[in-house]
């Protein structure tokens, strides 16, 4: 078996003919694969991926690969200052977002997205949505007679607060920031069922879905900021693309809403919760993984392209789940699933298994899991849409055409 051969980070960077921080993108992005070296200060990288990449670098393949390729996971479409993945961990603007999640408020991590300052926090939610607002549109929607889910909800909201916000239009970032702190309380007001009130995003959650638990609170805001943004996931490409066409953060983030829901992408989160139930104990998980792997069926819910050594989201959510409700029976399944699933599968829980396990343990209204992917996601939409405001060009790739081609008529 040929050895892996290795690179120091000059070498690689100096083949690409790129800088550091460029090589550092490559690896975020699961390209080119590094491991620690002797000095656990210095990593090495894969000759073999920087290789692969200089042959694309020096069109050794056909251009009309290449723009297939380019919208497939993981290569580099677009610069972003937001968030960076490497070395099995993810960070905010340099910060670890596992950090943040422990430490910080929603609030501080949207402004700190947004605008690359938490202090702003303050003064971009002071007094953002009027009660007044709220009951208006929340009649609208009663005087339809609809049955909406949670999502649905948010995405009916969302329109009606836009025909009513006029400033949305000015696409200044300082102003988008005000305007994405408005878009969040609303919709997090919307999902809680509650009123705009006085209060911190999280607890205005905590007080909606589980006024009896105020344990509830710090897992909820932990799960918003590990939601908040994951890089150029679909569903912010979504949002970045409409931004580019230079509609109104509303429109951006309803573009997010609309991906999320993809049974792909967010709504990945309702597979996971039919495993659970189809579980149901943990004296079931065995019987049901191998009965669904003589199946041919996956088991959602774990591994993920960008943590092969594990979802450092999942991670930490789980663990202060497992430490605030220890006794709860959804914990208790998920850590018998957990233990099947390293002995079947060999993969460790992804973010959608932590979300569930904790609507789970709350006991949250049906859909909270993948509401509150959205809530927390909707902070990144912004984010996103506010670079693009700033880069100011239309993201617009071409296709290449393989339909019927055209008949020339000949001449007579």
């Amino acid at each position: 078996m040929q050895k892996d051969r290795y690179l120091s980070a000059k070498e690689a960077a100096e083949l690409l003919n790129i800088s550091l921080s460029s090589l550092y993108a490559y690896v975020s992005r699961g390209l080119i694969r590094s491991e620690a070296a002797g000095d656990k200060r210095q990593r090495r990288y894969y000759a073999e991926d920087v290789e692969k990449l200089l042959a694309r670098k020096e069109g050794r393949r056909s251009p009309e690969t290449l723009a297939k390729e380019s919208l497939h996971f993981g290569t580099p479409l677009l610069e972003s200052a937001i968030t960076l993945i490497t070395d099995g961990q993810y960070y905010y603007r340099g910060q670890s977002a596992l950090h943040l999640a422990e430490n910080a408020t929603v609030e501080q991590v949207a402004a700190l997205l947004w605008t690359g300052a938490s202090a702003d926090a303050d003064r971009l939610f002071a007094g953002q949505v009027t009660a007044e607002k709220y009951e208006m549109m929340l009649l609208h929607l009663a005087m339809d007679g609809a049955d909406l889910s949670l999502m649905e909800t948010l995405q009916a909201f969302l329109p009606l607060a836009a025909s009513d916000d006029p400033v949305a239009f000015d696409l200044r970032p300082a102003k988008v920031a005000q305007t994405g702190a408005r878009i969040l309380r609303l919709m997090v007001s919307v999902a809680a069922g509650e009123g705009p009130e006085d209060v911190s995003l999280a607890a205005m959650l905590q007080r909606g879905w589980c006024p009896d638990e105020p344990k509830a609170e710090t897992l909820l805001r932990m799960a918003m900021i590990l939601c908040a943004d994951h890089e150029l996931n679909v569903s912010s490409f979504a949002a970045r693309v409409v931004a580019s066409a230079g509609s109104t953060p509303y429109a951006a983030v309803q573009a997010g809403l609309a991906a999320m829901q993809g049974v792909k992408h967010g709504g990945y989160t309702g597979r996971v919760e039919a495993l659970l139930r189809e579980i149901a104990s943990p004296e079931n998980v065995q019987e049901v993984m191998v009965s669904r792997l003589q199946r041919g069926e996956q088991i959602p819910g774990f591994g993920h392209k960008l943590y092969p050594n594990g979802d450092p989201r999942a991670r930490l959510l789980l663990q202060h789940i497992a430490a605030t409700y220890p006794d709860a029976p959804a914990v208790k399944l998920t850590q018998a699933t957990q233990t099947i699933a390293a002995e079947l599968i060999h993969e460790h829980p992804a973010l959608d298994l932590a979300l569930v396990t904790l609507t789970n343990a709350l006991h949250l209204p049906e859909g909270a899991a993948l509401t509150l992917f959205a809530l927390g996601r909707a902070i990144g939409w912004i984010g996103h849409s506010i670079e693009q405001y700033v880069d100011d060009y239309l993201v617009r790739p071409r296709a290449r055409y393989i339909g019927e081609q055209p008949t020339l008529k000949s001449d007579t």
